[in-house]
């Protein structure tokens, strides 16, 4: 071979080892995303998809390097690439029978959600990330072929390997920030598939190929014929009207119909994120054409409580409260509740990290912020602690709904996040958690988020709401005995909305009533941002209601 020859080899083959590393992660960053819908997008399933890669990476390095030895030929590498190319495209078509038939056949089974994603992955994507993760070693042993002497290998090595993870930098920030939110999961892998296989082309040179791309071409267009919802509403007498896929979540709009045993049907909207396993907000339509604020409770959900937390306070009335700073905002049902209750001129200000929730609110949810039925209602699409920590207003309530399992922000449970939430507090201010519990009434992140925050406040409550939700709120100045200025608060009240939902808070929470967490009942270390272990407890309570189940 010429020199002239050798430095054009060798200038293909680096591009090829970079453009094979931008589909290497690009297809490892769908994996998630491809799961979310079935079973959420917790730390357990990371493990999966992160761990999953790492052994598909390791087979692929050792395989490919073993083949190179034996048959180092480019039109083997492309080759590779080209049936990498394939596996992507055909994935679409088998993800969901394979996802959810794991679903539901592990749903009963101690940690299935974890065994079920990783059957799902290793079904789905072994395939293409092994095939990939050849390329590699198979281009260090094509290199070594040109060298003069053993004196390059060290540098050949260490260039193609900063060239692939460089190309693994740009495939995983490509698919994150703009394939995904612009054309969606599904059409990023064959994307993703067209790519890998016109790769191959170039590299073989041979018509026939053109073959693969319209097999690719065929498959895409096929796909999108075929396809239906992505996965159906998973709750009781739900229709499914919308689903949308964004850059944090897999969400869905259903809408459901309840009869009670009155004969009275209540229609209403529900927002479901990811796996499915709760309601994120509810919206009951009748509330168009009442305007009452007893038409958009929830018949006890844990939203319904936070508009009265205030009253622990003595002789606290309804005008006193002015102003929310909701952390977690979802589709606006507290929001919502609060300005129907409290009036529209109440400051609101909702942080809503994902911004295609806060549009799905508006559209389905009749969510008015910054509308001329709420000038003082304002959605910020950010971080919740980043936004507290800039924000120079103060509040009569914060409320935080961010705390449902298994999706808890670490960062929004500590004694430092808590001391910056009673820092933007009014003085006679309240902060207010939704803490999710599971049926079984297992108290162990109530207590570690109590725990916690009455390192911070003076004195702590707890509402058990007729859901199995907890509501813990902190107060800003000690009120003494709060319980007696709740009682006294809802005798005088006469708006029925909260005179209902303090009677809930008093007789008929599903736990208990109203009560406050003292020192005596702390059964955890307060959560710092150093040492925060809400991953590990929220695990074990998940391990303990499956093998519950399985009992």
């Amino acid at each position: 071979m010429t020199k002239k020859q050798f430095a054009v080899g060798e200038r293909l083959l680096l591009a090829v080892v970079f453009l094979a590393g931008i589909g290497t992660l690009g297809i490892e960053m769908v994996m998630p995303r491809m799961l979310a819908p079935f079973f959420g997008t917790s730390q357990p399933i990371w493990a999966v998809v992160i761990g999953m890669t790492l052994v598909y990476l390791a087979i692929g390095y050792r395989l490919g390097g073993l083949v190179a030895d034996r048959r180092p030929d480019w039109r083997l590498l492309f080759q590779l690439i080209g049936w990498a190319g394939l596996s992507c495209a055909v994935i679409p078509f088998i993800a969901r029978p394979i996802l959810s038939t794991a679903q539901g056949a592990l749903r009963n089974v101690a940690a299935g959600g974890f065994l079920a994603a990783l059957i799902g992955v290793i079904l789905l994507f072994a395939i293409p990330v092994t095939l990939m993760a050849m390329v590699s070693p198979f281009a260090i042993r094509l290199q070594l072929r040109y060298a003069e002497d053993i004196e390059r290998a060290g540098r050949t090595a260490g260039t193609i390997s900063a060239l692939s993870t460089i190309g693994s930098i740009v495939g995983t920030f490509l698919t994150v920030l703009v394939l995904i939110p612009t054309i969606g999961v599904t059409s990023t892998l064959f994307l993703f598939a067209g790519f890998l296989v016109v790769l191959s082309l170039i590299g073989l040179r041979d018509p026939r190929g053109l073959l693969l791309v319209i097999t690719v071409i065929v498959l895409a267009g096929a796909y999108q014929l075929t396809t239906g919802v992505i996965k159906a509403a998973d709750c009781r007498s739900c229709r499914l009207i919308a689903e949308f896929e964004s850059d944090y979540n897999y969400i869905q709009v259903a809408e459901q119909e309840l009869t009670y045993s009155n004969g009275v049907v209540d229609r209403r909207r529900v927002l479901i994120l990811n796996e499915g396993l709760a309601f994120h907000s509810i919206y009951r339509l009748k509330y168009r054409e009442t305007g009452d604020p007893l038409d958009l409770l929830t018949d006890g959900g844990p939203w319904d409580y936070f508009t009265v937390a205030p009253y622990l306070y003595p002789e606290t009335d309804p005008a006193d409260v002015r102003s929310l700073a909701l952390l977690g905002a979802a589709a606006g049902s507290i929001a919502q509740q609060f300005l129907a209750i409290y009036g529209p001129d109440t400051i609101i200000d909702a942080v809503e990290i994902d911004r295609k929730i806060s549009e799905v609110g508006r559209r389905y949810f009749d969510m008015t912020d910054s509308s001329p039925k709420a000038p003082y209602f304002t959605t910020y699409n950010e971080d919740a602690r980043y936004w507290l920590a800039t924000t120079d207003r103060r509040y009569d309530v914060i409320g935080m709904d961010a705390y449902h399992q298994p999706y808890i922000p670490f960062h929004l449970t500590t004694v430092e996040f808590f001391r910056e939430v009673k820092a933007k507090l009014n003085p006679r201010g309240v902060a207010v958690v939704n803490a999710g519990r599971p049926a079984s009434g297992d108290d162990r992140l109530v207590n570690a988020l109590a725990s916690t925050m009455l390192a911070v406040f003076p004195q702590v409550y707890i509402i058990d709401t007729r859901f199995n939700n907890a509501i813990i709120i902190g107060v800003n100045q000690p009120v003494g005995d709060g319980i007696v200025h709740f009682i006294e608060n809802a005798a005088r009240i006469d708006i029925p909305a909260l005179q209902l939902v303090m009677a809930w808070s008093l007789y008929e929470g599903r736990f208990g009533p109203l009560r406050e967490f003292t020192p005596e009942m702390a059964q955890f270390r307060p959560f710092t941002d150093d040492h925060a272990p809400v991953e590990q407890l929220i695990d074990g309570i998940i391990f303990s209601e499956a093998n519950k189940m399985v009992r």
